[in-house]
């Protein structure tokens, strides 16, 4: 057997070991693409003629036989495929079977593609499912077995197809299940809910989840708190988080994250946000009734900093940890005001002294929590521009309803009603009113005119606010309701509903505990939401008599002295308070 040849230009032992010991350590990729490039080199012996380089010593002459073919596959298996799998194993097709027809399917490459080995190793969204035929493998002293993918990596289509939307071109906006469907093959798009346990929150998770997202919820439960706090309950007996979630997954088999904690502590929303790796994160993570927000120093001091720094948190968790991530803020249309002239949605081009220019609609808030989601537009828009973090503000109106598609599947499923008067909103509490034979509490004239919207039309704006995500850098705003009523409106058509259900409803009015206008003009543009295709349930008779219904099954949970209003704007003071009998 011949000897190997000298190896010329190699180091002796001594200076050899002393290289070996400087040598820098290589990243998990670096080490892949050497292992894949020297078995690739080796493979390209065995189907050549060739003298090997001087670098290697010379192959027996066994290896030039029929088999070596099936001797280079299985080099190529142990020395490229094995240790790529193990590396990029969770990427991988989910299931099985899946898995294994996909490691097959590689394991031909070897004979029909090439693969290159040169890049680092990167994750796919869903293996590649065709490659260049090269034909036979050459048997010329130029020919070389090299490895080289023929399929790019495709952006995600839901980044693609609904930046294209937002951008204004011809393609149909995607919605949330369309998203979904499309994205069966591959992982579903990953969705943190933060807030999912209040009353917006938890309807959104759900139906988000049942949508196909995969969904985490992130929330300290202080909601709940202020309850007890406040003497306070809702009118729909709530089970805990925790069971919600396990009935929800007993019911369909999806499974909902759970991250409890405050996003006030920036280390545990920076270790939720690492775990979770959202592809977006919807924020209904604040505090948010005016009322509470007005009852004393310590409750305005507290509404303001968890709101904007809970907010500046999340900017920063998305910053550091989920760049591609995209925000989608709930606001609220009270940062507007009631403005003597029509309200835009987040913007209005204006002219002054002969220029002209697109600015942020003005805002005019009514209440320290108000105040706090005005500083959050401010930050986020900012944050956009400065670090190119996408978002979208979604300005919601007064929320009314209890019952989604899939809080309607099982009583511990039920969402909050709350009728009181720090967290409730005004339709819901006149329905209570109604049911239990308490007059409907006007304020003052009653002449206040809101956007409104049922809980269903919340969850379906957020699912297509991230079907067609805003573009890296871009702030987005949408004013999020279907129908202005006034107070007086409301009432009217309460008492109209209760007579044919044989309610005797009264009205009365009492003395305003706000600092508002109380009759004003109001005029506000709603027509993103539609265009991307919101389609509203608009208040109708049969959905008040559902409402009402709702409540008269739950009166005995009514706790009257909690109907009046307690909280004033005029009389708030510094000293802490309470508005429990």
């Amino acid at each position: 057997m011949p000897s190997a040849p000298e190896r010329t230009g190699s180091p002796p032992d001594g200076r050899r070991q002393l290289a070996l010991q400087k040598r820098p350590c290589r990243s998990r990729s670096e080490s892949l693409r050497r292992i894949s490039t020297r078995s690739s080199s080796s493979l390209s012996l065995l189907f050549t003629n060739r003298s090997p380089p001087r670098c290697y010593p010379s192959l027996p002459s066994a290896f030039h036989s029929p088999s070596r073919l099936y001797l280079s596959a299985s080099l190529f298996v142990l020395f490229f495929l094995l240790p790529w799998i193990a590396v990029e194993w969770d990427s991988l097709p989910d299931g099985g079977w899946p898995r294994l027809c996909w490691i097959m399917k590689m394991a031909h490459l070897i004979t029909n593609c090439t693969f290159s080995t040169t890049p680092a190793v990167k994750t796919f969204s869903r293996p590649p499912s065709s490659c260049h035929n090269v034909g036979q493998l050459q048997n010329s002293k130029s020919s070389n077995l090299s490895f080289k993918s023929s399929s790019r990596v495709q952006k995600k289509s839901y980044v693609t197809r609904a930046s294209a939307a937002v951008q204004g071109q011809t393609q149909t906006p995607l919605t949330g299940s369309q998203q979904a469907h499309e994205h069966s093959s591959s992982k579903p798009k990953k969705v943190m809910v933060i807030g999912g346990d209040g009353y917006c929150g938890w309807a959104t998770a759900l139906h988000l989840s049942n949508k196909g997202y995969e969904v985490a919820i992130v929330d300290n439960l202080v909601r709940r708190l202020f309850d007890h706090q406040l003497g306070l309950d809702s009118l729909t007996p709530i089970t805990s988080i925790q069971n919600r979630i396990r009935r929800w997954k007993s019911l369909t088999g999806k499974t909902i994250q759970l991250f409890i904690g405050d996003i006030c502590d920036f280390e545990f929303l920076s270790e939720a946000f690492k775990s979770f790796e959202p592809d977006a994160a919807v924020h209904f993570g604040e505090q948010r009734s005016a009322p509470y927000s007005m009852i004393d120093r310590s409750r305005a001091v507290y509404t303001q900093h968890n709101n904007v720094i809970g907010t500046l948190n999340v900017l920063f968790a998305i910053k550091e940890y989920s760049q591609e991530c995209h925000l989608v803020k709930l606001g609220t249309m009270g940062e507007y005001g009631t403005p003597n002239i029509d309200i835009e949605e987040g913007f209005i081009t204006i002219t002054h002294n002969g220029r002209t220019d697109t600015l942020p609609y003005p805002k005019q808030a009514s209440s320290f929590y108000h105040l706090s989601k005005v500083h959050d537009s401010h930050n986020i828009a900012f944050t956009c521009k400065a670090w190119g973090i996408r978002a979208t503000d979604l300005n919601q109106g007064v929320v009314y309803g209890v019952r989604t598609d899939e809080t309607a599947m099982h009583e511990e499923l039920y969402n909050r009603f709350d009728y009181d008067g720090v967290f409730g909103t005004a339709l819901n509490r006149f329905c209570v009113q109604a049911a239990v034979g308490h007059p409907l509490t006007v304020y003052g004239k009653g002449g206040q005119t809101r956007g409104y919207l049922d809980i269903r039309d919340t969850v379906q704006c957020v699912e297509l606010a991230i079907a067609n995500p805003a573009k890296p850098g871009e702030f987005r705003v949408f004013n999020q309701f279907t129908e202005q009523f006034s107070v007086n409106e409301l009432a009217k058509l309460v008492t109209a509903a209760g007579a044919k259900l044989g309610l005797e409803v009264q009205t009365k009015s009492v003395p305003n505990p706000r600092v508002e206008a109380e009759e004003h003009y109001y005029n506000a543009k709603h027509t993103k939401l539609i265009e991307l295709g919101l389609v509203p349930h608009l208040l109708s008779d049969s959905l008040l008599d559902s409402l009402l219904n709702f409540a008269v099954q739950y009166k005995d949970r009514v706790d009257t002295a909690q109907i009046m209003p307690s909280v004033s704007w005029k009389k708030m003071g510094a000293k802490p308070r309470t508005v429990s009998v």
